[in-house]
């Protein structure tokens, strides 16, 4: 009989199902990760390089504008923009929150069927929504420098491996701090460096787990991708910034890929309609 162990850490070191368990579905968010820079760098990103071997991998390309807010609400509400009418993280002054979104997300209609979903930092708002989880969110969701980047790569990382030790039906956890970095070092090699670090966390969230040594199933994407500012067909925020000058900005080209999934994902809204059918 296999069972979930920790190690010294309390990291979960395997993860099987008993016979007859459905599995988990997991989805992991990496806001803005891009093909741009996984596919030249694939030497050096050997767990993208993996999950890329073992799954089905294909770019989606936006028909929306690539805004982070409307792309993350629309892939878990099923919605599109003129449906769920969220488009911005700040409306008319005011920070939006979840309350004033009116529409269902997979983890609300899940657990009104008695569905044990957990989703972690997840930035369709400010500072990212989590739901059944407690989680404070570094730099309140806008990490801003090394420290903090960093800060969010471990926690989200730990975070999710504690979750994925208490097998929820659905998981859900998303990393932002790739956003932050493109926008600010686009074109640098600071850039590759900070996707082998998160290389290295898919490493120990997928494959050092045994998370796809079992009937799982895997949704790994991304809002949009990145490219050069001024490069991109709809531009997402000024050139200059309180924080600086922005070398990077959002393109529709956003990054998927998938294991043990039938659905066929072709938008961003698509993952919530994967996840609903592998329960109904």
């Amino acid at each position: 009989m296999n069972t979930v162990q920790r190690n010294a850490k309390g990291a979960a070191t395997k993860l099987h199902t008993m016979p007859g368990d459905k599995g988990m579905f997991f989805v992991l968010g990496i806001d803005a990760a891009t093909w741009t820079v996984i596919t030249p760098n694939l030497n050096e990103l050997r767990n993208f390089k993996r999950l890329i071997d073992i799954g089905k991998s294909k770019t989606i390309t936006l028909k929306e504008k690539p805004i982070s807010a409307s792309v993350w609400c629309g892939m878990f509400s099923g919605k599109l923009l003129e449906e769920h009418k969220h488009e911005s993280y700040v409306v008319n002054g005011e920070i939006v929150k979840r309350e004033d979104i009116k529409v269902d997300f997979i983890w609300d209609v899940l657990e009104r069927e008695g569905k044990k979903v957990k989703a972690l930092n997840v930035p369709f708002v400010v500072p990212p929504y989590s739901f059944n989880v407690d989680f404070k969110p570094v730099g309140f969701g806008l990490p801003t420098n090394e420290k903090e980047w960093n800060e969010e790569l471990e926690r989200v990382t730990e975070e999710t491996k504690f979750l994925m030790d208490e097998k929820p039906d659905v998981l859900i956890a998303v990393y932002t701090c790739l956003d932050r970095i493109q926008h600010f070092h686009w074109g640098e090699d600071y850039v590759v460096e900070w996707y082998k670090r998160m290389d290295d966390k898919i490493g120990e969230l997928i494959f050092d787990s045994g998370f796809l040594e079992c009937d799982n199933k895997l949704i790994v994407i991304s809002d949009h991708g990145f490219c050069s500012f001024g490069d991109a067909k709809v531009q997402t925020l000024p050139e200059y910034t309180k924080e600086g000058k922005l070398k990077g900005d959002h393109h529709e080209d956003a990054f998927l890929v998938t294991v043990n999934v039938d659905y066929e994902i072709e938008r961003p809204q698509d993952v919530f309609f994967a996840i609903k059918e592998d329960f109904y």
